[in-house]
């Protein structure tokens, strides 16, 4: 959602409108972290276009992009539930990659629907809680651009704080993610699951920029439950997010591999599972 930094000389009606879109501190927290993300889903009635850009690139040998972007329409049903059905668009392109098929292609890659439900508010109580649900079918598998059925499922705890008055905000982010895919000529379910604890903050350096940092750490794992180990990442990176015009919200990251092994592995990043570097541009339009 879109975020608005109050002043001390906004009329009365300016801050109310402040507060509606974010919290009594007039700012919304759900994109100022990242890849990471706040609590707040926004005023009941609010209706915000969302287009998230993210791309990853490099593995280990020869040359890899894959790129998802997200489009998602959000509606706030009330103050604690709001409903986000979109669509994705997927690209790679990726050429001698030990494990890889080589691949260039374009296209719809299926469809999602994100679901929220604020459990604590933050203005409340001393942190804020949101659960964050998003079932997606797909046709283009993300990382390898192969054709693919694919059902997968993604829940996450977003929890966050104001650390320092209308100053800096922090958030923790835990999830669990799930997929069944099956691939184009292959007669087998494969079956797949990982975990994610991400930790970020954000610091308003003057009204209208937010800038902060983000660590992310993630495992990845056969099985629907968290089964049978492949591999984890640790990424680090810049975070931002400012405002382009009154309703219209920009954001982004920027976050680098710095640790992480596979099944197997002994030296070196494992890269069979994750990118070296992953990168997200994020648009939001208020109506």
């Amino acid at each position: 959602m879109l975020w608005a930094a109050g002043q001390s000389s906004k009329s009365d009606a300016d801050k109310s409108t402040d507060e509606k879109k974010g919290g009594g501190d007039g700012i919304d927290t759900e994109h100022i972290f990242g890849f990471s993300m706040g609590s707040d889903i926004g005023a009941k009635g609010e209706l915000e276009l969302e287009s998230e850009q993210v791309a990853g690139f490099g593995r280990r040998t020869g040359s890899y992009f894959a790129y998802s972007g997200l489009q998602l329409l959000n509606y706030t049903v009330t103050d604690n539930f709001r409903i986000a059905p979109g669509f994705i668009i997927n690209s790679n392109r990726i050429r001698d990659v030990q494990g890889f098929d080589d691949v260039t292609q374009t296209g719809i890659g299926g469809v999602a629907v994100e679901l929220r439900y604020k459990l604590i508010d933050r203005e409340k109580a001393p942190f804020g809680l949101t659960l964050h649900l998003q079932p997606t079918w797909n046709r283009l598998d993300e990382a390898t651009g192969l054709r693919v059925e694919q059902y997968s499922n993604e829940l996450l705890a977003l929890f966050d704080k104001e650390i320092i008055k209308d100053r800096l905000w922090g958030a923790i982010n835990i999830g669990y993610g799930m997929a069944w895919s099956r691939f184009k000529d292959a007669g087998e379910w494969v079956h797949d699951s990982d975990f994610s604890f991400q930790a970020a903050a954000s610091y308003q350096v003057f009204n209208g920029l937010l800038l902060g940092t983000e660590a992310r750490y993630v495992r990845a794992y056969d099985g629907l439950g968290l089964d049978r180990f492949k591999g984890d990442a640790l990424y680090l990176g810049p975070t931002f997010s400012t405002h382009l015009a009154a309703n219209v919200g920009l954001s982004g990251t920027v976050n680098v591999r710095v640790a992480g092994k596979g099944r197997g592995t002994e030296d070196g990043l494992e890269l069979a599972n994750f990118e070296r570097v992953q990168a997200m541009l994020r648009l939001n339009v208020l109506f």
